[in-house]
């Protein structure tokens, strides 16, 4: 069955570390933010330096983030309530200076150049949306044993079960149930990184199940040491958390399989006419304890209401020409619209569809069409099905997709009109029984069926069931 964390704290005896042990709201903050929205963050590989970021997923009370001028490879997740978030103009009101990120791409000089044009126009994420960060703890009240719920610090989009392993003055070891110390690590008490038992249910967040390689412990703790009071957080564990579907365990065997390094669009052949089903060889996972080189992942898939849309790609908005590839100043610019009171049939999540910007571009047909494919993946209830809809092409974008607990990517065919990104998404669209999802016009607030002039077949066959 579905992991739950009342049913998981019996069969191990244990009990959740209370919520006054963590650094986090007793009320979890809620998160307004929208993908696309510029905001300042504190560059992580060099915290002295305030830069330029862009939400590029949203999951539970979280943000991804990309600062400007970096590439897709450095990506972070924060909370909502972080103080290491701030509105656009916080720094210079406090006399600082917004500064390039460590490996900008461009010049030096160019910065502030860059600076000026990824802000113009820009959705700059509204200081009402912004929360206070909770204060610290008074000390460090963890208790060896004692249950709760971590970030994966070598896969920062999943928070799985853990336990504390050892408690030595303000530091805490954490440990993941299930996976023999692979990927333990110790954090102060008050991490951002660590949550009571039931934060993902409350959250809407992805809660992995525990790992099976070893049996869990019964915990060492007697009741009697635990302030038996029970915070606003537990009372989640006797609802909603048995529905939260976890992925499937890491698996043991060879090294993870490089991400693919580049986005950069080739012109090849034309691209497939059909979105037919295609089964893809699972990737193996590491062995406990073996090295990963970083990876880029997008959301794991979605159970609960959270959100994860194509990522901006805030390294070259500002380029100017003298660095533009001619190949891309030549590509045809075309703007797709997202049809929000159309069907979203079985496979795709309504509320998350509602989330979705209304329209992907204007840019390149490839980057248009990655856009609005991996829209589709990221508001699957199940990614895997809509990634086995896909067919592997060449040229094109790179789309992935989280599932069996891997990342697994594929490029898209490369596409250089309109006619040709609406006749992919139309057979896509088609096999996932989602109504007239996307066109080349805007859809009008009650419009169910549009006919675009440029392309007339931007309609697809409803259907519901699997």
């Amino acid at each position: 069955g579905h992991f739950t964390w009342e049913k998981y704290l019996k069969e191990t005896c244990a009990i959740p570390a209370p919520a006054h042990c963590f650094k986090q709201s007793y009320t979890p903050p809620a998160n307004e933010f929208k993908i696309s929205m510029k905001l300042e963050a504190q560059d992580p590989r060099n915290t002295t330096s305030t830069c330029i970021a862009t939400v590029v997923g949203l999951t539970g009370a979280r943000l991804r983030l990309r600062l400007d001028g970096s590439d897709n490879k450095n990506d972070f997740w924060r909370l909502v309530d972080s103080a290491e978030i701030q509105p656009i103009g916080n720094c210079e009101k406090n006399g600082g200076m917004l500064q390039p990120p460590l490996g900008f791409r461009l010049n030096a000089s160019s910065w502030p150049m860059f600076l000026l044009k990824t802000l113009n126009g820009a959705e700059m994420a509204p200081v009402r949306i912004f929360h206070k960060e909770p204060p610290s703890p008074s000390q460090n009240f963890f208790k060896t044993g004692m249950k709760l719920e971590a970030v994966d610090r070598k896969n920062p989009h999943f928070i799985c079960p853990a336990t504390i392993g050892e408690v030595r003055g303000s530091e805490v070891l954490i440990t993941f149930d299930g996976w023999r110390g692979a990927f333990d690590y110790w954090c102060r008490y008050d991490s951002r990184d660590i949550f009571p038992v039931g934060w993902c249910s409350l959250t809407g967040d992805n809660l992995q199940p525990p790992g099976t390689k070893v049996v869990i412990p019964k915990s060492p703790l007697p009741a009697s040491e635990v302030n038996s009071e029970k915070p606003s957080m537990h009372s989640s564990t006797k609802t909603g958390l048995g529905h939260q579907q976890g992925q499937r365990r890491r698996k043991t065997g060879k090294k993870r399989g490089r991400t693919t390094k580049t986005l950069i669009h080739h012109p090849m052949p034309t691209p497939s006419k059909s979105v037919e089903p295609l089964k893809f060889p699972r990737k193996r996972g590491p062995k406990p304890g073996s090295k990963r080189k970083p990876r880029t992942l997008l959301n794991p898939a979605p159970t609960s209401p959270t959100t994860s849309t194509p990522e901006p790609d805030t390294s070259t908005v500002p380029q100017d020409a003298a660095t533009i590839p001619s190949s891309a100043m030549q590509a045809p610019t075309v703007c797709i619209y997202l049809n929000k009171n159309g069907s979203t049939g079985p496979h795709l999540d309504k509320k998350k569809v509602q989330q979705l910007p209304d329209h992907f571009g204007p840019a390149r047909a490839s980057v248009v069409l990655q856009q609005a494919v991996q829209a589709c993946i990221d508001c699957a209830y199940h990614q895997k099905t809509v990634f086995s809809f896909l067919k592997q092409g060449h040229g094109g974008e790179v789309i992935s997709a989280v599932f069996d607990r891997e990342q697994h990517t594929l490029n898209l065919p490369a596409v250089n009109s309109i006619t040709y990104v609406l006749r992919f998404l139309e057979k896509l669209c088609h096999n996932l029984r989602s109504d007239n999802l996307f066109g080349n016009q805007p859809f009008t607030q009650n419009s169910h069926m549009q006919r675009s002039h440029q392309y007339d077949h931007d309609r697809y066959l409803p259907g519901r069931s699997w």
